[in-house]
Parts: structure tokens; sequence; C-alpha cells
């Protein structure tokens, strides 16, 4: 099965530098290669002397490399080519239908540089007394580009990767990488097939069904709650307090001047902080029912946050006067939705569980919180508050989350009996690895893509393909565009 890594990394200044002309030569060959793309696809069909050509789908780059743009010499052409091989992927994922075309990439937020094994090596670190490997130093760069041995702190053990991604975003560096363990993972099918042998009272036993919520991000059906510390809400909101005020700081300043580079700054190392502290919960929360032995089986409610987090439409009375909408109410909801976690919990527990034979479900979510787990009644006056559940059926009285993970547990064991669990396994698309036959690429290179008949669409923007040429074509850019 494959493993993910992300460790921090701690690049001198100098060393940072090298990397960031590294990250803006691969972004704009990128770049270039869509704009290339977009010019071709805007005037093929309105210019005569572009009749019959079309944008070259290959991984070609040397047209950008003229008198105007002498600084690509200045990096490892190794760099450049993996811009091409990220563009040439991008648009694989078209062809397969799971994406639009690829767009251009921005040079503010995240950034990062994708190097294959050319230009890094993980050296062994060996203990002189034991002869034992204490770890590895990441070594960057070639003869020509050396960059030297940049620090990094793993967290947990790690096979050295044929590629790997340098990212910075807010002032952190990372390196990201993953390998593959040799290690069979079962798939959801499987895992499926096994979990159906059980009768009905014993699945129900290996099954927690999970309620998410604001007030509580995450409730179990045994009881279980999963929220943030409380020095945690301290902490985020103190980090808030400190974002807004930068934020007004940033807006009164002269946009480009050094000061409103610093506010921005300042901004965007806030906003990364609350983003740090949700993915450390997600994990935590996702790795203590992974490995929950009781459970085999987790039942979440299928909601779509997208459409929950939608701004409110503004409303208009028979006048045209603008009327309240309770759009500030909206708003406030729309980002404690989004801070709960909730897309990132349940993503990181599908993997995770896969990896440990387990099985991750939905269902649908329609009165989960006015069903009483003990008899079925649904009625709204069943939830009394925010957190108490009094069915007025039966009088079964329990925590409102608890009792609707209860009832999203037994809807999941009646969808898995009924022969629904497993969803249609997605479409995925990837660069091979040394197939014969590639276009446009160098000796040594780590990935490539291959020629092959594909489904290509020549209209403008993310419309319907039109499928009559080959993915690889060998027109080239005219001279002089």
């Amino acid at each position: 099965m494959q493993i993910g890594n992300r460790f921090r990394c701690y690049p001198t200044p100098a060393q940072a530098q090298v990397l960031l002309q590294w990250i803006g030569c691969q972004r704009y060959i990128y770049n270039a290669k869509v704009g290339e793309d977009q010019y071709f696809r805007s005037f093929a069909r309105k210019s005569l002397t572009h009749t019959g050509e079309f944008a070259p789908i290959d991984q070609q780059y040397s047209q950008f490399k003229t008198e105007l743009t002498p600084w690509l010499s200045e990096v490892p052409s190794i760099v450049l080519r993996n811009g091409t091989v990220l563009w040439k992927q991008a648009y694989s994922r078209y062809f397969s239908k799971l994406g639009g075309r690829p767009n251009f990439h921005k040079k503010h937020g995240k950034q990062s540089v994708w190097l294959t094994s050319e230009l890094f090596e993980f050296t062994p670190v060996v203990d002189a007394e034991t002869g034992e490997i204490t770890g590895h130093q990441l070594h960057i760069g070639s003869k020509k580009y050396p960059v030297g041995f940049v620090e990094f702190k793993a967290h947990k053990d790690y096979k050295p990767p044929a590629s790997l991604h340098i990212s910075i975003h807010a002032g952190h560096w990372h390196i990201s990488f993953n390998y593959d363990d040799k290690t069979i993972e079962p798939s959801d099918k499987d895992t499926t097939a096994w979990l159906m042998q059980f009768d009905a009272a014993e699945l129900r036993e290996m099954t927690v069904g999970l309620d998410r919520g604001v007030a509580l991000p995450l409730a179990g059906s045994d009881g279980q709650q999963f929220d943030f510390t409380p020095v945690q809400d301290k902490r985020l909101a103190a980090q808030e307090k400190h974002k807004k005020r930068w934020q007004k700081r940033q807006s009164r300043r002269t946009k480009g001047s050094k000061n409103w580079l610093k506010a921005k700054r300042k901004v965007a190392r806030y906003q990364r902080y609350g983003a740090d502290v949700r993915r450390d919960v997600a994990h935590k929360t996702s790795c203590t029912l992974a490995l929950d032995q009781r459970y085999k089986l987790y039942v979440f409610e299928a909601l779509k946050v997208k459409n929950m987090t939608k701004k409110a439409k503004p409303k208009q009375d028979e006048q045209g006067r603008w009327m309240r909408n309770g759009a500030a109410a909206k708003s406030g909801l729309n980002k404690a939705i989004l801070a709960s976690t909730w897309g990132q919990t349940q993503v990181f527990l599908q993997y995770k569980a896969r990896r440990q034979g387990k099985l991750v479900i939905e269902v649908p979510a329609h009165y989960s919180s006015q069903e009483c787990a003990a008899c079925g009644h649904i009625h709204k006056d069943n939830r009394v508050s925010q957190s108490v559940f009094v069915c007025q059926s039966c009088q079964h009285t329990d925590h409102a989350d608890h009792n609707a993970g209860k009832v999203i547990a037994g809807r999941g064991v009646k969808q898995l009996l009924a022969g629904k669990g497993v969803k249609k396994e997605k479409k995925r698309c990837g660069i091979l690895r040394n197939k014969v036959g590639a276009v446009g690429s160098e000796p040594g290179a780590a990935m490539h893509s291959t020629l092959g008949e594909t489904e290509v669409s020549r209209l403008g923007g993310n419309t319907p393909a039109l499928w009559s040429l080959t993915q690889e074509t060998t027109a080239r850019t005219p001279s002089g565009v």
C-alpha cells in the first residue's frame, strides 16, 4: 500500500532562495503550457493561418527558453521538464473526465516544486559504535546546480522515495512524498463481502455510527465525543483575533509595499496555524477510531457540505428594496461548519480504516436527529434542545448526538446487508514509469506519459469533448508566437 509522509524541513536562507527560484521556474513552464494550449484553442477556429494546427499535448518546453527568459537556464532542466509532466498529468485527468483542463497556477498561497531522483538523494546516517542506520541526510541538487544538505525532521519511519515535493506555505517549508511498503491493502469490495457474512445483531456490535455537528464536531453511537481541547479553542480564538487585526492593517497599506507584504505574511501565518490545528485534530480523531478493535464498520451521514455552506441569497421586496436575509448568521454558520473538520476526518478515516481491513460508508441523513433509536418514532419535538433528546412516544432519553449516532449505525447495518454498502470505485489516472514510446522526455526521467489514442476536446473552456484526435500531436507553436 502507498504510505504518505509530510515532514518539516529547514533550508538555510541561501538554500531557500535557490528553491524559490526552482519553484518559480517550474510554475512558469506549467503556466506557459497552459497559455499555449489556450492560445491554440482560442484561435484555431478563427484564424485561417492556424487551420489544421492544434495545441501540442506533449512534454516539450524548449520553445519557452528564449532570450527573453534567460533565467530558465539558471535552473536544472529536470525542474523545467517536471513542470511539463505535471501539466501533462493534469491534462490526463481531463481526458479521463476526472476534472477540468489545467488552469494557471498563481504565485501566492502554497507553492511547491516537484523533484525526481536526479535532483535529490537520501544519504544514510550510520552510528559509529553500533553500525546501525539512525536516519538519513537529504541532499538536494546536482553537480552543476548544488543546493546542499537540507535539514528535515522526520516524526515517523519512512523509506526513501523515487520523487518528492518541496513546498512552502506562510514561511514554513515541508517535504512530502509517498512510497509503497509492499503490503497488500484489502479493497472495500472485499471488506464488504467479509462483513456481509455476519447477521444483523453481530454486525451491529462491530458498527459505530458517527454524527457530525457544529457544537460537537463528532459524536459516536458508543458515547465517544471528539472535539477541540480547551487549550486549542483558546489559541484558535486568539489567532483569529490577531488575523483580523492584521487584515485591517493590510487593507490600509499600499498594495505591494514592504509593510503591505509584512501584513500579508502575518495574516497567512495565523491562517496556517488554524489549518494545522484542524488537520491535527482530524488525524488524531481518525487514528483513534481506526485503531479501535471493537469496530469494523464506520457509518457517516451523507452530508453535502458544499451545499450547506453556500452564501445566503439576497432578497428583494415588491418595490425592489433589499430585505434582511440573515447573511451574517449564515456566514457564521458556514464558518463553524468549515472549521469543524467534518470532511477531513472522514477522508482520513477512510484510508486508515482500509489499511486495517475496515470499511467506511455513508447513509442518508434525513431525520437522523429527530428519529428515536429505541422505537423509530420521528418527530421534530423529540429533540428538546441541542443536546437533549426525549422521545415523545416511548420516553427514551439520551444525548441528542449519541442518539443520532445510533440511528446512523442502524441505517448503516441495514444498507450494508442490502448490498448497497460500497460505492463505485473512482477512476484514477497517473503518469506511468519508464514506458517505451514516451514523447518529450529526457533520459533518466523518473516518470513518463504514454502514447495512445485518447479522447480530446478542442473546444473552449471545460466543454464536452470531441472524439477525433490523439492525445499526442506533432504540431508546434509557430515562430514568433
